[in-house]
């Protein structure tokens, strides 16, 4: 075996760019990706003899940016690190999947959604429970009737308190209402600028697109995971969102699959959990293909309200028990 040869990073890289948002230069990045694979011998992706995956997950200014909805702190630096290793890595890595978190107002996690018995709407961070339903404390708003597609306030309100219901019976976090956030159409919802201009610094050099993943659009149901709705039926049974098994499939069929992305408590904790799930059910030794690159994420801390570190600390330590490699942008690594 091996160890992946470093490639040098390009000149136009800034990382102090990281943390801002600016039009990627396309058609001057396209020809420079040109020059790089002729220079360095880079081949075509589809001639990998073994295939690396990189999975980013929610790499999006909503999350990354600091003056945006829900930075995660840390994400800066995380995607500086990331970037590095895209382009230090590039003649290695088969494949980018991109995933994108993707809202509008009136989803059941943002405050549009919930009114007091004032009318008024929670504040962001505000969870919500089953006996908050059932007493009242917050009920659907029922303004939304006709955008949500549904027809009567009873049958909202008895579906709010099915799922909050939901989630407590699945183990899931109970139903936070975060700041609007990862708006469709908006800025906050685009990949990180440096992040995006390395996936197409990579789509050039490497002639394999990036593929991108939308998630979470559903009206009433959450997505923090990729693969999967965190509740997927109504309570007659109706789908509210389906298992992403085209993307699951793929994501198996890699010779190696690694992932960074944010946060590392939410988005990125439950897609593993789902694609370990799946990985456990067909063969356990899949594991050992999947490599959670820990300096490219980050748990989501609010100082003084909350902090999932620990909660995140805790499932990676079951991932790793699971046989998934808990690795670093650092770590040396097999070809």
């Amino acid at each position: 075996m091996t160890t992946a040869t470093e490639l040098p990073i390009p000149e136009f890289f800034d990382p102090a760019k990281v943390a801002q948002v600016w039009r990627v230069p396309y058609q001057e990045r396209a020809v420079q990706a040109r020059q790089w694979a002729q220079q360095y011998r880079i081949p075509p992706a589809r001639e990998d003899q073994r295939r690396t995956i990189l999975l980013l997950i929610d790499v999006q200014n909503t999350f990354c940016l600091p003056e945006f909805e829900l930075f995660v702190q840390g994400a800066v630096a995380d995607n500086q690190r990331l970037c590095r290793f895209i382009y230090t890595h590039l003649a290695h890595i088969s494949e980018i999947i991109v995933t994108l978190d993707t809202h509008t107002a009136s989803q059941i996690f943002h405050p549009l959604f919930w009114i007091d018995a004032n009318g008024e709407p929670p504040p962001p961070l505000t969870t919500i429970t089953v006996d908050d339903v059932k007493c009242g404390r917050w009920q659907p708003n029922p303004q939304l009737l006709a955008s949500l597609g549904m027809t009567d306030q009873q049958s909202l309100q008895a579906y709010a308190q099915y799922y909050v219901a939901q989630l407590a019976a699945k183990g899931k976090f109970p139903l936070t209402i975060w700041p609007y956030h990862a708006m469709l159409g908006g800025i906050g919802h685009a990949l990180v600028s440096a992040v995006e201009e390395a996936c197409f610094f990579h789509t050039v050099a490497r002639q394999q697109q990036t593929r991108i993943e939308l998630k979470g659009n559903h009206p009433l149901t959450e997505n923090y995971s990729v693969l999967r709705p965190e509740v997927s039926h109504d309570p007659q049974g109706h789908p509210l969102g389906s298992v992403n098994t085209a993307l699951i499939e793929h994501l198996l069929a890699g010779d190696r699959l690694m992932i960074a992305g944010q946060a590392k408590s939410h988005c990125v904790a439950w897609t593993v959990a789902d694609l370990l799930s799946e990985i456990q059910q067909r063969n356990p030794q899949l594991a050992q293909r999947v490599y959670l690159l820990e300096d490219c994420m980050s748990p989501v801390v609010v100082p003084g309200v909350v902090d999932f570190s620990e909660a995140a600390n805790r499932t990676f330590a079951e991932f790793a028990a699971a046989g998934i490699h808990r690795i670093t942008t650092g770590t040396s690594w097999n070809l």
